[in-house]
C-alpha cells in the first residue's frame, strides 16, 4: 500500500512538474499534461494576485519564476514574480512611444520567452530585450523598427520570440530581406535574415517535416518555412485575407507531417501535407470550417478544438473539427471569444469576459463539467499552465490559481 501511495505521489509530481516558458507552452501547441483536480463551484483556488498595466502579452513561467510584460504610462515593463507567493523579484522598464492606430490599449502584444537563465521580449514598438532571469539585468537590446525598418502593422509588433539552438527567431516585417530575423541569444547580433513578408501576430514554431528540422512562420502573406540554421527558404504558401484591415494571428499546428494554418476575415483554414509527396500540397483550404481570428486551436487525436469566427463582428463559437476531412463535429456558441488550452484529456476555455470553463476534449460533443468567473474583462492573453498552477491576466491584474486541489477562492 505504501508503495502504491508513493507511486501515486511521484506520478502526480511528475504530471505537474512542467514549465510554461513561452507562448502556448513548451512545444508551442497549447498543451499541458494534466490531469487537473476538480474545482469547487467558485472555481479554482486563488493562490495570489497582483496589479499590472495594459497589454495582451501572456504570462510565462519556469521553475519558481513567473514573467509578465505590460505597460504603465510611457513605459513597457518586464516584471518577475515568485511563483509561490507572487512577490516581485525584479522589474525592467524602458520608455516607449508606441500608440495603437485603432485606439486600443497600447501595451505589449508579444509574449516573452524564457530560455535557461535568459528572458527575451519584444515590445509593441519594436524594442527587443534580453534579460538575466535571476536578477533582471539587461544583457543586450535591439530595436526592430529603428534598425531593421520593421513595420508596426495595425496593432504594433506582436510576434512572440522563439528561442532555438542559440538563436531568437522573430517575424518583424523589416525591410531589405529582414521580414524574418534570427539573433544570437548571447549578444543579440544578427545571425541571419530572410523574407520580405510583412509582420503578423502569429508566432513561429520549430517542427520536423519530411525528416528535416524547420522553422514555420505564418507571416501576413502566408506560411513561410525556412531552415532555422541559416534562414534558407524551404516552402511558401500564400494565405492572406483579401481585405486590407486583417491580420494572421494563430500559430501553425503540426500533425503527422501536416501543417494547419488558420485566419479569419473570410479566408479560413488550410491543411498542407508534407507526407510522401515530392511537393507539399494542400489537402483542403477553405473558409467556414475553423477560422481562427487570434486564438490558436489545440489538437488532440486528429481533432481541432478552437474558436471559429470574428470576435469583433458577431462573435465566435467554439468548435471541434476533424483535421483530415475538415468536417465540423460540433459547435458550442455563446462564448464570443477566448483561448483554448488542452490539459490532459480536457479543454480549458478562458473567455474574453474572464470566464473559465473545462470539459472533455471529445469529438462527440462539448459539455462543460465546471465553469466559473475567474477574473474581469477584457482577457485577450493566453493563460500559462505551469507546475500545478494557472496564471492569467487582463489589463489590470495578473492572477495565480491552483490546478492541484479544490478550495475556496480568495
Amino acid at each position: 500500500m505504501k508503495q502504491l501511495l508513493l507511486a501515486g505521489i511521484l506520478l502526480a509530481s511528475n504530471v505537474f512538474a512542467q514549465d510554461w516558458p513561452q507562448l502556448l507552452g513548451p512545444q508551442r501547441d497549447g498543451t499541458y499534461p494534466g490531469p487537473l483536480a476538480k474545482w469547487r463551484d467558485a472555481g479554482p483556488r486563488s493562490v495570489w494576485k497582483t496589479t499590472i498595466g495594459s497589454g495582451w502579452s501572456a504570462p510565462v513561467a519556469a521553475g519558481e519564476r513567473v514573467i509578465i510584460f505590460y505597460r504603465e504610462g510611457n513605459e513597457e515593463i518586464i516584471r518577475c514574480h515568485n511563483s509561490a507567493t507572487g512577490k516581485v523579484l525584479w522589474k525592467h522598464a524602458y520608455v516607449t512611444q508606441f500608440r495603437d492606430r485603432f485606439g486600443m490599449n497600447d501595451g505589449p502584444r508579444s509574449t516573452p520567452a524564457i530560455d535557461g537563465e535568459k528572458v527575451f521580449a519584444m515590445g509593441a514598438g519594436g524594442h527587443i530585450t534580453a534579460l538575466n532571469l535571476q536578477d533582471g539585468r539587461l544583457l543586450w537590446k535591439r530595436h526592430a523598427a529603428n534598425e531593421f525598418q520593421a513595420g508596426l502593422g495595425f496593432f504594433g509588433i506582436g510576434c512572440s520570440p522563439l528561442v532555438h539552438n542559440g538563436r531568437v527567431l522573430l517575424n518583424i516585417g523589416g525591410a531589405n530581406d529582414a521580414g524574418i530575423i534570427a539573433l544570437n541569444t548571447g549578444n543579440g547580433q544578427l545571425a541571419w535574415k530572410t523574407s520580405n513578408d510583412e509582420t503578423s501576430y502569429s508566432s513561429p514554431i520549430i517542427a520536423t517535416l519530411a525528416g528535416k528540422e524547420r522553422a514555420l512562420f505564418f507571416t501576413r502573406a502566408g506560411l513561410e518555412i525556412v531552415d532555422p540554421a541559416n534562414g534558407r527558404e524551404f516552402f511558401k504558401f500564400a494565405w492572406r485575407p483579401k481585405i486590407n484591415a486583417s491580420v494572421n494571428a494563430a500559430t501553425p499546428l503540426i500533425h503527422d507531417d501536416h501543417v494547419f494554418i488558420s485566419t479569419s476575415y473570410d479566408k479560413g483554414g488550410a491543411l498542407i501535407s508534407f507526407k510522401g509527396a515530392a511537393k507539399p500540397k494542400p489537402l483542403w483550404a477553405k473558409d467556414g470550417v475553423m477560422s481562427n481570428q487570434y486564438a490558436t486551436s489545440v489538437l488532440r487525436d486528429g481533432y481541432l478544438y478552437g474558436f471559429h469566427g470574428r470576435a469583433d463582428i458577431g462573435g465566435c463559437e467554439l468548435r471541434c473539427v476533424e483535421l483530415k476531412t475538415a468536417k465540423v463535429k460540433w459547435r458550442f456558441p455563446g462564448l464570443r471569444a477566448g483561448t483554448v488550452t488542452l490539459a490532459g484529456k480536457e479543454l480549458i476555455i478562458l473567455t474574453d469576459r474572464g470566464e473559465i470553463l473545462r470539459g472533455p476534449a471529445s469529438p462527440e460533443t462539448f459539455v462543460p463539467t465546471a465553469r466559473a468567473q475567474l477574473m474581469g474583462a477584457t482577457v485577450r492573453a493566453y493563460p500559462a499552465l505551469a507546475n500545478g498552477k494557472l496564471y492569467a491576466r487582463n489589463d489590470k491584474q495578473l492572477i495565480c490559481v491552483s490546478l492541484t486541489g479544490p478550495g475556496p477562492r480568495e
